[in-house]
């Protein structure tokens, strides 16, 4: 593997949070293990100590954030996954609308979540989709009443033609929708001042304890090289990082990947330049690129392959060339750094939670396909309402069905492709290309 996709990411450089857990190195009995320490993990768990079920154990094998929490563009967006009419005939028409409501929610959680731990994730309002056709300006536009209906009191417009570059200063784009409910936010920082709250309310985390064995029952037991955990109930979270651990869930994603880079800070002018609202960007093709400024006045910019999937030899110099496509102005720009991940993808590219076959104590998430910020905050509230006192809401996602996809070892880069030329060629018919 490319060396690059390891490097130090644009969140590790600029963490504000200086935190350590230690490796664990004895026998617990809780009420509740999780395995997995990014958003997923860190986010239920916070869910449940609210609801006062505080003593859990989390077990990350490397440390908090090292998997998609830590590598993204720190999007804060509206909706939780590609394509709702894709779940329509599991959930009905009242269920959809039930998903379409909650969907919405995200930005709200983080923000509320970030005031009341007081945490420093240099949160920022602005947003902007966009489009480059008579199709996507369509779409957008249809977008535009959907968004409208569920939050009337946000700022939604939709500029076209020369306005556009009062949103985002490129003449890629001939539309865009400007949604100032949503934003961006520094990931990791946000993972870690919620790891801190965690550590308020008593919860037990534990880095660099990687779990090599798990026996189920009415009592599960996870095993690590140097202790073990007793629990009434467990979570998997380790999303793209499962590594066939649970082989029933393992097989119901694939992995795809995703490629970041960070310029050097640039001049206020340049600045608002290239971000007017000063937000955060992505255009509505299904395979997007996404942007955004930073606190620090870069720019940090990411996409994936269009149709062949492949991890590029030199992130910074294919990250750049894409960025000159959308920026042509910023050609004599240092990139400081270029780092990337992997995308764990579901076959409907929804996210996916459930409980395990004959073992409805033993509960997973995964699967967000791209969009994990935003989504896992709203997915993690509904799972941890399942993993407590239950809930209508958790019921419906969770009856959602997850389809196997075999072969997904040996056949990575044969299927990641097909589904990418797949997704570009349906994008045109659905306004997304």
């Amino acid at each position: 593997m490319n060396n690059e996709i390891e490097s130090l990411t644009y969140y590790a450089a600029t963490k504000k949070y200086d935190l350590r857990f230690p490796t664990l190195e004895e026998d617990l009995d809780v009420d509740v293990v999780i395995i997995g320490g990014g958003f997923s993990g860190i986010n239920t768990a916070l869910e449940l100590a609210e609801k006062g079920i505080t003593n859990i154990a989390i077990l990350e094998g490397r440390y908090l954030g090292y998997g998609g929490t830590g590598r993204n563009g720190g999007q804060v967006m509206a909706g939780i996954g590609h394509d709702l009419e894709k779940i329509k005939r599991h959930v009905g028409p009242a269920g959809l609308e039930t998903i379409f409501k909650i969907s919405n929610l995200g930005a709200g959680i983080i923000r509320e979540r970030i005031k009341k731990y007081a945490i420093d994730a240099d949160f920022c309002f602005g947003y902007g989709y966009l489009g480059s056709n008579a199709r996507q300006e369509k779409t957008l536009r249809s977008w535009l009443k959907e968004f409208k209906a569920v939050s009337p009191n946000e700022e939604i417009e939709l500029y076209t033609g020369s306005e556009v570059k009062q949103v985002v200063g490129s003449d890629a784009y001939t539309c865009a929708l400007k949604h100032m409910g949503g934003g961006h936010v520094h990931s990791l920082n946000l993972l870690l001042g919620e790891a801190q709250a965690l550590s308020g309310y008593g919860v037990k985390i534990f880095e660099n304890s990687n779990v090599l064995n798990v026996e189920y029952g009415p009592r599960i037991t996870v095993r690590t090289a140097m202790g073990s955990v007793r629990a009434n109930k467990m979570l998997w979270a380790c999303n793209g990082f499962l590594n066939g651990m649970d082989p029933f869930i393992y097989k119901k994603t694939i992995n795809t990947y995703a490629f970041q880079l960070a310029t050097e800070p640039l001049s206020d002018e340049l600045i608002r330049q290239i971000s007017p609202i000063r937000g955060a960007y992505s255009d509505i093709r299904p395979v997007i690129d996404y942007y955004r400024v930073t606190n620090e006045n870069r720019l940090l910019f990411g996409s994936a392959t269009r149709l062949v999937e492949y991890i590029p030899s030199d992130l910074k110099a294919w990250n750049r060339n894409l960025m000159l496509k959308v920026f042509p102005y910023l050609k004599d720009v240092k990139i400081d750094l270029a780092w990337g991940g992997p995308l764990c993808c579901s076959a409907n590219l929804f996210p996916q939670i459930g409980t395990l076959p004959q073992h409805d104590n033993v509960f997973y998430v995964q699967g967000y396909s791209g969009f994990g910020v935003t989504p896992s905050h709203i997915v993690c509230k509904v799972l941890a309402e399942g993993m407590s006192e239950g809930s209508d809401r958790y019921d419906l996602m969770s009856s959602i069905p997850h389809v196997d996809i075999f072969g997904k070892d040996k056949l990575r880069r044969v299927m990641t492709t097909a589904g990418k030329v797949w997704h570009q060629t349906s994008g045109y018919w659905k306004g997304r290309r």
